[in-house]
């Protein structure tokens, strides 16, 4: 019996120890997986660009550009409007004062001015990029153009006090302005339709962009006369990888935001000039080609021009020299002096 009771003792005993073990946690053993290095994400390429500075865009780049004739006598800087253009011309109108011509498709600022008279260089330039033209005045050959309906236009001489706006705190002829809004109503008055864009020029990728090369340039100066009143200078920034414009000592800012011009390509061309009256108007040449020098991120190229289908732009060796995606100044000079007497490159 009393092996019986000791034997009944030794195996609840067991048991219990069985049991206290199978309370006890299970610990797991840890596991060294290999982590899966995650590939960057591409980029995704926007469907669309706009024509004349090749920046990307999600939604439809389609729409009429508007060529602006915008006056740059001393009295009426600083300008509306000229850091919104996606390309401007800079071209001496009569004596040795320069008047720009800036084509707005990308951006459409509030307003923009001085506007001035149109010239038939000008209006040509214009047309090649199928733009409604924009000006207050003219000269003899560009009213013939005008009034024949060679381009579509809308004109101060018209509209002075209705669409165009006289500012009070400048004189004329400095002082007639335009908003973006009015040149909408006038093209609609008009009947002008404003669904087709211009051309696109040919642009750089931003990876080919940053691989540019040439002869380093961060200063460029263009001289139009021994008086300087229309001299200008750029300076390139090498922060922002554009250049600055300066006139008159003064950087191009505009009047009412004080935002600066910046621009990516400078295109510099030579071509023929000859005066065709007292007033020192000319007939200039914008379809031969000729020399060049083309700027873009600090660097320097010589190249040519030429007119493609209404578009100058820049060639070498007879192929298209793609543009830095941005904003474009073309500056035109006489070829009497010529590029090396009438530009001033430097380093610093």
């Amino acid at each position: 019996m009393k092996k019986w009771v000791v034997f009944v003792m030794a195996f609840l005993l067991l048991l219990s120890g069985c049991s206290n073990k199978e309370k006890e946690p299970v610990k797991k053993e840890k596991t060294v997986t290999q982590t899966e290095t995650k590939k960057p994400e591409e980029k995704q390429a926007d469907p669309y660009f706009y024509p004349l500075t090749g920046i990307g865009s999600e939604t439809s780049t389609e729409g009429r550009a508007v060529a602006v004739m915008i006056n740059n006598h001393p009295k009426a800087r600083p300008q509306s409007g000229l850091n919104k253009a996606d390309l401007v011309y800079e071209i001496l109108a009569e004596g040795d004062i320069t008047r720009f011509l800036a084509v707005f498709q990308s951006e459409k600022p509030d307003n923009i001015g001085p506007v001035r008279s149109a010239r038939d260089y000008y209006i040509d330039l214009a047309k090649g990029l199928n733009a409604l033209y924009i000006a207050h005045g003219w000269s003899p050959e560009a009213k013939k153009l005008l009034n024949s309906n060679y381009i579509d236009n809308l004109n101060g001489m018209v509209y002075d006090g209705t669409l165009f706006k006289r500012s009070k705190t400048r004189k004329a002829p400095h002082n007639s302005y335009i908003t973006y809004e009015n040149i909408l109503k006038g093209a609609k008055k008009k009947n002008y339709s404003m669904a087709k864009g211009p051309a696109p020029y040919k642009f750089f990728t931003e990876e080919e962009a940053k691989n540019i090369t040439g002869t380093d340039a961060k200063t460029v100066k263009i001289t139009y006369s021994k008086g300087g009143i229309s001299n200008s200078r750029f300076e390139f920034d090498a922060a922002a990888g554009k250049y600055k414009r300066f006139s008159g000592g003064e950087q191009t800012v505009d009047l009412n935001t004080k935002e600066p011009v910046l621009v990516d390509n400078i295109f510099i061309i030579e071509t023929t000039h000859r005066f065709i009256d007292s007033y020192g108007r000319r007939e200039i040449d914008f379809k031969s080609g000729g020399k060049a020098y083309l700027l873009q991120k600090g660097k320097v190229n010589q190249v040519e021009w030429k007119n493609k289908n209404g578009e100058i732009v820049p060639v070498k060796n007879g192929e298209e020299i793609p543009l830095v995606p941005g904003k474009t100044w073309i500056n035109v000079v006489p070829t009497n002096p010529g590029l090396q007497k009438t530009v001033s490159l430097g380093v610093n």
